[in-house]
C-alpha cells in the first residue's frame, strides 16, 4: 500500500507541475491580450464559452518615422513593388545558375488572421531572389537601424535560410539583376542546415584606406535556436544597430543577442597596430636546439651493438611426450574429392587440412624451440647523451613592425546607405512564409508595428495550439523548455518503477508459510489465537454475573450454562473423565478461595 500511495503522488505530483506551466503559459496569453484591448472580459454568467472565431485581418498603421513597410494588404500593389530577379549566379552549372524559385502572394494555411496575405516561398531546392526598394534611402547617421520582419515555417525547415539583405545604395540598381554577388549593408535574419541552426548578422565595413569590403560577423546566439525551425509558428526578428556601436537580436521581442560592432565581430573592425614583419627571415646560424648531444661523449669498448634483445632460453627443456615427427596440421581424413573435380583441368586434388588430433592429447607437435627471454647481455645502439645547447637562441620569431595598414574606425556604425530590401535564398523545404517588412529609425514604431501585426497571430497561434489536445500542449511547452521533457520521462517512468517494485518484489511473492514462520519468530498472535482471546473474555465476565453474594454459586443459571451441562452429559467416557478432574479443581478452589466461585472448564476442540 505504501508503494501504491507513493506511485500515486508521484503521478499527481507531476501532472500538477505540467499543468501550472501550462497556466503560466496561458495566463502570459491573457496578460497579452488585456494589453492589447483586443479581448473583451467574459461574463460571469456565462457557462461555456463559445467556439474562437479567428478575428481579420486589420491593415496596421506605421505610428511614427519609417523608410520601408511591407505588410502584404493588397495583392496588385505588392507584386508590382516586388521585382523577381532574371539573373543568374556566378560559377554554378546552368541549370541551377538561374533564378527560378517560385513565390506568391496569398494567404497561408492555418492563417491566424482572415484575410492576411504574405510572401511565400513556394519551390524547393531551387534559387530564389526578390527585392523592393525602400520609400527613401536609410543614412547611418544619429539614429538607430531598426529593421524586423516575421518568418514562419509552415512545413518545418530542412536545409535552407530565411535571412534578408538589405542592399546598398547604388546610383545604378538594378532589382532584375539582383544576385548573390550584389552589394549589401547588412544581412540579418534564421538559416539552418542538418542540426546547425544559425541566426546571421553579418555588415560590410568598408577599410578607409584600401577602400575594400570586408564582412564582420557578430558572435553566435548562446540560446536554443532550434524551436524557431520546427514548431510552425509566426516569429518576429527584429535587428537594432545603434548610433553608439551597440547592437541588440531580438526574436519575439526578446533578446538573444547582443554586443558591440568594435568588439563582438570576428574579424575585428580595427587591425592590429603592430604586424610581424612578412620580409624578415631567420638568420642562418640560428640555433633552434635546447639540448645537443655530448661532442665528448665516446662509446665504451665493452659496447657491443651486435647484440640481441631477445634470446633463446638456455635453460629451457623440452617437455615430456612432445612429439617432434607430428605435424599441427594434417589432411582431413574423413574429407571426399568433389565429382566434377578434374585433374586436368584442377590440378592434383588434396584434402583440407585440419588440426592434428595427436597434438590435442601431447604437449605439443613438431620442432619445439625454447622460449625467448631478453639478452641480458643487450645494450643497443649507442648515442651520446644529451647536455645544454651553448649556442642556444630560443625559437625564432621574425620582428615586430608597426601595420602599414592600421586604421581606427571608432564610428563602424556608418555603414553604407541602404536602399532596397532582398531575399536571395535556397531552400530545401517550401513553404516558407515572410511578412510585415518594417525599416524604421525609432525602436517605439517598430514596437507599435509588432503590436498590431505579430502580437495578433501569436496570440491565436497559442490558442490554436491550446485547443489542440493534452498531448500537444505538453509538447507546445517542451519546445519553449526543452529541460520540460526531463520531468515528462520521470513522471512517466517512476509509476512503471514503482510498479515494478510492488509487484515483482526480489524475494518473490508473499506465501502463506512464510507468513506463519514470522508470527512464531516474533510471537505475534494469529487470527485464531485472538478470536479464542475474545471468547475467553465473554465466557468469563458471564461467569461473573453468576456468582452470587459471599462467593456462593447462588446466582441464576444461564440458558448458556444449561446447555453446556447437557452438552457434558451427552460426552463419551472420556468427557465424564475429564468432568471428574474438574469437580476436584473446583473443591480445592473452594477451600483455598471461598471468596471466588469455582470457573467451568472450556469443553475442548477437535
Amino acid at each position: 500500500m505504501k508503494v501504491l500511495r507513493s506511485l500515486l503522488l508521484v503521478t499527481l505530483l507531476g501532472l500538477l507541475f505540467v499543468q501550472l506551466v501550462h497556466c503560466e503559459d496561458a495566463v502570459d496569453d491573457e496578460d497579452e491580450e488585456d494589453d492589447d484591448g483586443t479581448v473583451e472580459e467574459e461574463d460571469d454568467d456565462a457557462t461555456e464559452e463559445p467556439p474562437r472565431e479567428k478575428p481579420h485581418y486589420k491593415k496596421p498603421e506605421v505610428k511614427g518615422s519609417y523608410f520601408f513597410a511591407e505588410p502584404f494588404d493588397n495583392k496588385a500593389e505588392s507584386m508590382k513593388r516586388w521585382v523577381h530577379s532574371q539573373a543568374k549566379k556566378d560559377g554554378v552549372e546552368e541549370d541551377l545558375a538561374k533564378y527560378d524559385g517560385k513565390w506568391a502572394f496569398e494567404e497561408p494555411k492555418e492563417n491566424p488572421l482572415t484575410g492576411d496575405l504574405g510572401l511565400i516561398l513556394t519551390s524547393r531546392a531551387k534559387h530564389h531572389a526578390i527585392s523592393a526598394n525602400l520609400n527613401k534611402p536609410f543614412q547611418f547617421k544619429d539614429k538607430p537601424l531598426v529593421a524586423q520582419y516575421e518568418v514562419r515555417f509552415q512545413n518545418g525547415m530542412d536545409c535552407g535560410g530565411a535571412y534578408v539583405k538589405l542592399l546598398s545604395q547604388q546610383q545604378k540598381l538594378d532589382l532584375k539583376s539582383f544576385h548573390d554577388k550584389t552589394p549589401y549593408t547588412i544581412m540579418f535574419g534564421p538559416d539552418k542546415c542538418g542540426l546547425d541552426h544559425k541566426l546571421h548578422f553579418i555588415f560590410r565595413h568598408k577599410n578607409p584606406k584600401t577602400g575594400e569590403f570586408e564582412e564582420k560577423h557578430a558572435k553566435k546566439p548562446s540560446g536554443n535556436l532550434d524551436s524557431y525551425f520546427t514548431d510552425k509558428k509566426t516569429h518576429l526578428f527584429t535587428l537594432i544597430v545603434n548610433p553608439d556601436n551597440s547592437f541588440e537580436f531580438l526574436i519575439d521581442n526578446a533578446v538573444v543577442n547582443q554586443g558591440s560592432l568594435l568588439e563582438d565581430v570576428n574579424p575585428p573592425v580595427n587591425p592590429p597596430k603592430e604586424i610581424e614583419d612578412p620580409n624578415d627571415k631567420k638568420p642562418a646560424d640560428w640555433d633552434e636546439r635546447e639540448k645537443i648531444p655530448d661532442p665528448d661523449a665516446s662509446k665504451p669498448d665493452d659496447w657491443d651493438e651486435s647484440e640481441p634483445e631477445m634470446i633463446r632460453d638456455p635453460d629451457g627443456v623440452k617437455p615430456d611426450g612432445w612429439l617432434d615427427d607430428e605435424p599441427l596440421l594434417v589432411p582431413d581424413p574423413a574429407a571426399d574429392k568433389p565429382e566434377d573435380w578434374d585433374d586436368d583441368m584442377d590440378g592434383e586434388w588434396e584434402a583440407p587440412l585440419v588440426d592434428n588430433t595427436k597434438c590435442k592429447e601431447a604437449p605439443g607437435c613438431g620442432d619445439w624451440q625454447p622460449e625467448n627471454i631478453k639478452n641480458p647481455n643487450y645494450k643497443g645502439k649507442w648515442s651520446a647523451p644529451m647536455i645544454d645547447n651553448p649556442n642556444y637562441k630560443g625559437i625564432w620569431k621574425p620582428q615586430v613592425i608597426p601595420n602599414p595598414n592600421y586604421f581606427e574606425d571608432v564610428q563602424p556604425f556608418k555603414m553604407t546607405p541602404i536602399n532596397a530590401v532582398g531575399l536571395e535564398l535556397w531552400s530545401m523545404s517550401d513553404g516558407i512564409v515572410f511578412d510585415n517588412f518594417l525599416i524604421t529609425d525609432d525602436r517605439v514604431v517598430a514596437e507599435e508595428y509588432a503590436e498590431q501585426t505579430w502580437v495578433l497571430k501569436n496570440i491565436e497561434e497559442r490558442a490554436s495550439s491550446s485547443a489542440g489536445g493534452f498531448w500537444t500542449t505538453l509538447k507546445s511547452a517542451a519546445d519553449d523548455r526543452p529541460w520540460l521533457w526531463a520531468v515528462y520521462v520521470v513522471v512517466l517512468l517512476m509509476p512503471i518503477v514503482l510498479l515494478s517494485i510492488c509487484l515483482c518484489p526480489k524475494s518473490g511473492p508473499v506465501k502463506p508459510e512464510d507468513v506463519d514462520a514470522q508470527r512464531k519468530k516474533t510471537d505475534e498472535p494469529s487470527p485464531d489465537d485472538e478470536e479464542e482471546e475474545k471468547e475467553d473474555k465473554a465466557e468469563s465476565s458471564g461467569d461473573k454475573k453468576s456468582v452470587g453474594p459471599g462467593g456462593d454459586n447462588k446466582g441464576k443459571t444461564s440458558k448458556s450454562d444449561l446447555n453446556a451441562a447437557a452438552d457434558e452429559e451427552d460426552d463419551g467416557d472420556d468427557e465424564d473423565a475429564d468432568e471428574e478432574e474438574e469437580s476436584d479443581e473446583v473443591k480445592e478452589n473452594k477451600s483455598s478461595s471461598p471468596q471466588k466461585s469455582p470457573r467451568r472448564r472450556k469443553t475442548r476442540r477437535e
